[in-house]
């Protein structure tokens, strides 16, 4: 192994013991997905939707389960959190794979990475009005509004007069992020005491969604795949980083920061995709993206308190 690949075999695998250790895997995640809504329109030249999920999903589950056992690792024990895990694996894993893969056949990689952003929203929500593991102030309600204001700016032009595969694919988009934020707030809410480690957990929900996918392997695979070298490149990248040592850098920061904070690891994965989009496959945004981001970035730093609503003096 490298000494670069040491590094970050190291930064995967240790449990985070400072803020800086918590603050680079946080920035390492951010940068890997990213550049994962690149990876999966390069995938979807030679692969199915199902097929990039699923390959992402075998590699990255090869991955964490090569680091356990190297580890020696404690896996999971007792059907009630493999029940939860394996819940896990569906909402946080192999339902938004296949919703964003499918969505990056009729959006830009780049628009998707944006959608991406809407993760800490949906979180909050969620850990606020599901879950009820955290609660939420005025201003926060408040940045929830205005983040789906946001979002309505993003999707309302291509969504005037008919709903286009565009705009169903946008609404997918959406769909996978609340996927994103049921997930994080039900790991804090069900999973948050059982004293694993960031890449048991990790391998816990992955490996179950991969073994669903091989099951389905006699469908997934009944579609004919080229496998060019940047497809075979692509879809290796997105399980071995992006479902496999990402998942583990984010599991170590959801335990650290908790699930709204270290949600917004999605504020570093849209300027990566849109930038990658832009530079590597020649993609446009129109003036509504970028306007529709930036209000769900105000929402976001609302919703995290970043920025406050100016108290009225009381008389």
């Amino acid at each position: 192994m490298s000494r670069v690949g040491s590094r970050v075999g190291d930064v995967a695998s240790r449990p985070p013991s400072s803020p800086v250790s918590v603050t680079l895997q946080f920035v390492l995640a951010g940068i890997v997905w990213g550049s994962s809504f690149l990876f999966i329109a390069v995938a979807l030249t030679g692969m199915t939707p199902a097929q990039v999920a699923g390959g992402r999903l075998f590699f990255g589950a090869v991955t964490l389960a090569a680091i356990v056992a190297i580890r020696r690792e404690r896996l999971p024990r007792g059907r009630r959190i493999w029940a939860h895990l394996c819940l896990l694996g569906l909402t946080f894993c192999a339902i938004p794979f296949l919703l964003f893969a499918w969505a990056e056949q009729h959006v830009p990689s780049g628009l998707a990475s944006i959608f991406n952003a809407t993760t800490p929203i949906m979180t909050a929500i969620m850990a606020w009005a599901v879950f009820r593991v955290e609660s939420l102030k005025v201003g926060q309600l408040t940045g929830i509004a205005v983040g789906i204001v946001g979002v309505v700016v993003i999707i309302a032009p291509g969504a005037v007069g008919d709903i286009a595969d565009s705009t169903v694919a946008q609404l997918a988009l959406l769909g996978a992020t609340a996927c994103y934020g049921f997930s994080l707030a039900y790991m804090r809410r069900f999973l948050g005491d059982t004293g694993l480690s960031g890449i048991s957990l990790a391998f816990g929900y992955i490996a179950p969604a991969a073994l669903l996918m091989v099951l389905l392997s006699p469908v997934i695979l009944a579609e004919p795949m080229r496998l060019t070298p940047p497809v075979v490149g692509s879809i290796v990248t997105l399980g071995v980083l992006g479902t496999g040592f990402a998942y583990v850098w984010n599991q170590n920061v959801l335990r650290a920061w908790g699930p709204t904070r270290a949600s917004t690891v999605t504020y570093i994965t849209p300027v990566v995709g849109v930038a990658l989009g832009i530079l590597i496959l020649g993609e446009r945004i129109s003036w509504n993206e970028p306007v529709g981001a930036a209000v769900v970035f105000a929402g976001i730093l609302l919703v995290q308190q970043r920025i406050r609503l100016p108290h009225r003096a009381r008389t």
